[in-house]
């Protein structure tokens, strides 16, 4: 594994474990319909962490397992503090882990 799959990997754990940390995880799945959403971040079927658990995160992970090339461009953290603009503090440490993804995937070679 290379090293960039593999700290992808590591912070993809760190997001996970901050959003459980929030209470933000779900045990079950949405609907197929709501995952199958074509808006940016399935902003009309999903809430944003929703979207990170279901989506965004088996999605790089799928890049992390078959070693595959990265996005050419990532930027998933404003939208985290956009939805946690309301109560910013609770969000910091999501906001903190994806502005490292969206670093790792746009430097990537």
């Amino acid at each position: 594994m290379s090293d960039i799959h593999k700290t992808l990997a590591e912070s993809l754990f760190d997001l996970e474990r901050a959003l459980r940390e929030l209470e933000l995880w779900d045990t079950e799945p949405p609907s197929n319909q709501a995952l199958a959403s074509t808006q940016p971040f399935a902003v009309d079927t999903l809430e944003f962490y929703q979207w990170l658990q279901f989506i965004f995160i088996p999605r790089l992970f799928q890049l992390v397992e078959y070693r595959a090339g990265m996005p050419e461009s990532c930027s998933v953290a404003p939208m985290a503090e956009e939805y946690f603009r309301p109560r910013p503090e609770s969000g910091e440490a999501v906001v903190v882990v994806l502005e490292r993804i969206d670093r790792l995937v746009t430097s990537a070679p």
